[in-house]
């Protein structure tokens, strides 16, 4: 990838994350709640960010890191995803 183009992603990716954070502070709801989904839907995108960030930074691509935003998402998404089980493949990832 073009190192400039990357540099533009990457400074997207910091507003966009920013962004994403903000409106994740500011949702008052709590588990049970009718806003609850929302906010995890903006917890899951705000996930998706540290992934794209992690896959862009610069030098190698960290397996830890790689491993931290994956299992994130995946606990994050298993509550969308029914029948999947994605919580058990997350655990997975730090079972070996």
């Amino acid at each position: 990838m073009d190192e400039a183009i990357r540099q533009e992603i990457l400074a997207m990716s910091r507003t966009a994350h920013s962004l994403t954070e903000e409106s994740y502070q500011q949702s008052p709801s709590t588990r049970g709640d009718s806003g609850w989904n929302e906010k995890q839907r903006i917890l899951l995108a705000d996930m998706a960010l540290h992934l794209l960030q992690t896959a862009l930074k610069e030098g190698e691509l960290s397996e830890e890191g790689l491993k931290r935003n994956l299992f994130s998402i995946l606990t994050i998404a298993d509550q969308f995803v029914h029948d999947h089980d994605l919580k058990t493949f997350a655990d997975e990832l730090y079972s070996s």
